[in-house]
């Protein structure tokens, strides 16, 4: 039985407490499952306070899966995942990363329906690394 989770927002960087309610668990939950799972590495900024990346907040999507509806143990989901990191990163030609343009952010044909278009407060140099840290968690 599959639980229909929230939708992700349109945020760079998620709260542990946003992160529980869009994922359906308790934060203590997330804060043992970055112990078990390297793949989770939220950003800590002042105080310890955990921020979280959409990449991440998609990969305890996928955890809370393996677990909870498909009956991994916290051993066999760690395997899990890295035999898809694995699977996916054998199924690409070699230099497929190398091959691919690189990242320019372009929002000037971002806009609201019937509406202006939208600004950005956003540093360009902070957003190319963190695109280009999600094009290599993909290829």
């Amino acid at each position: 039985m599959s639980t229909v989770l929230p939708p992700l927002p349109a945020k760079r960087y998620f709260t542990i407490g946003e992160v529980a309610q869009l994922c359906g668990v308790k934060p203590h939950v997330l804060r043992y499952w970055e112990q078990e799972f390297t793949q989770l590495r939220p950003m800590k900024r002042r105080g310890n306070r955990r921020y979280y990346q959409h990449h991440e907040v998609l990969m305890i999507r996928r955890i809370r899966e393996l677990l909870y509806e498909q009956g991994f143990t916290i051993s066999g989901a760690r395997n899990r995942l890295h035999e898809l990191g694995l699977a996916a990163r054998s199924a690409r030609p070699d230099g497929v990363a190398e091959a691919l343009p690189p990242i320019e952010p372009d929002f000037s044909a971002l806009q609201l329906a019937d509406g202006p278009p939208l600004e950005f407060d956003v540093d360009p140099a902070s957003l190319r690394r963190e695109l280009e840290e999600i094009r290599a968690i993909l290829f």
